[in-house]
């Protein structure tokens, strides 16, 4: 019996984000007589999805953190890991934190090389221009480009090379987030929040998600309508910045942190409103599964347009608004009636069971030099 290709993804960390939870949505259905994953992480710290990679056949190689000041190490350690193992598909899902490891694969004639784009842009931090500048190197190793959409594949790998991109939508099981009512009413009875106006948020907590702002949203909400609660689902290096916020401002009774969630789909059935004021994104999954559950969305022009799914159900205000101007537009949105929008969803081709499909037959493709 042929044994499976095994493809390499490389990550930061396997938590429940937005690339990680497009991946393993893939990696559930994979045919994996044929495909299997594989994942280089960087960090000691257990992520969420690893027990259920490995129940799947995956292995897990950690790798040290990416620090600009520390890099001769890690060469190493990509160096010797590459001594040992052999694989012909890379596929590079931190864009251009892969830098060092598309340079060696290259090196070793890794046939595939894959950089992906998830982001639309990167947040100024002290890694930025080390990151500009893996980015603009990367392109001489690389030689495959994925991304999720048209705006993420101009960021990574610029105008020219943007439209060979082949897109890996993220995509999703869309009948794991058709409306029920029955489950509605029941989540929201173990959420305490049946005689409540109901918001979420599901981010990771930085700066790119706006959670100051978010809050600061609500804040005005609750003045103009106190019976309302905003969940947030995520983890991150500024949950505990946002937990004092929200105390401060005196609300701990209505924020409610959930934490990192492996049932969003049952969450989104209790909820009115999804709440998106990112400064920016590429393609969330987030944005995806709230459209697929038939909740109304409230989201930031930092949104890609093609985001946009089921423009019905979707409010855009612009981020040069105040926070009484977003306020004032969310309180004065129309009653909204959920209902089953799921199968919108499956036609715009954002359904996981076709795209598993395309996305093994493009591997395949790549390994035979098409």
């Amino acid at each position: 019996m042929q044994e499976p290709v095994r493809v390499l993804h490389l990550f930061t960390i396997l938590n429940r984000g937005g690339a990680e939870t497009n991946v393993m949505n893939y990696y559930r259905k994979l045919d994996k007589s044929k495909i299997q994953f594989d994942f280089v992480v960087h960090r000691e710290e257990k992520g969420a999805y690893e027990d259920e990679i490995l129940a799947l056949g995956g292995k897990i190689f950690r790798f040290q953190n990416i620090n600009p000041f520390k890099l001769k190490s890690y060469k190493l350690q990509i160096k010797a890991f590459f001594d040992i193992q052999d694989y012909q598909i890379i596929h590079g899902q931190c864009s251009e934190l892969g830098y060092f490891f598309y340079k060696e694969a290259h090196k070793r004639r890794v046939p595939v090389i894959i950089a992906h784009g998830h982001n639309s842009k990167s947040k100024l931090d002290l890694k930025f221009p080390f990151r500009w500048f893996w980015k603009k190197s990367m392109m001489r190793y690389v030689n495959t480009y994925f991304s999720c959409g048209e705006e993420a594949s101009v960021w990574l790998f610029g105008k020219k090379i943007a439209p060979q991109a082949f897109t890996m939508t993220n995509a999703i099981d869309s009948q794991l987030f058709a409306y029920n009512e029955e489950k509605s009413l029941q989540i929201q009875k173990e959420l305490s929040a049946e005689q409540t106006k109901n918001f979420i948020h599901i981010g990771r907590f930085n700066v790119q998600k706006n959670h100051e702002f978010l809050i600061e949203v609500f804040h005005l909400l609750l003045q103009k309508n106190p019976q309302q609660q905003l969940f947030l689902v995520g983890e991150g290096e500024l949950k505990s910045q946002i937990q004092k916020k929200v105390k401060t401002l005196g609300m701990e009774q209505k924020v409610i942190f959930l934490g990192s969630r492996n049932d969003v789909n049952d969450l989104l059935q209790a909820m009115d409103v999804f709440l998106f004021p990112s400064l920016f994104e590429g393609l969330p999954v987030s944005l995806v599964e709230a459209q697929a559950s038939g909740v109304q969305c409230v989201i930031s022009d930092g949104i890609p347009i093609e985001a946009i799914l089921i423009p019905e159900n979707i409010t855009v205000i612009s981020l040069k608004e105040s926070v009484v101007q977003w306020a004032n537009k969310i309180h004065a949105l129309n009653q909204f009636d959920k209902k089953d929008v799921s199968f919108l969803i499956k036609e715009k081709g954002y359904d996981i069971g076709a795209n598993v499909r395309i996305l093994e037959e493009k591997y395949t493709a790549l390994l035979q030099g098409k």
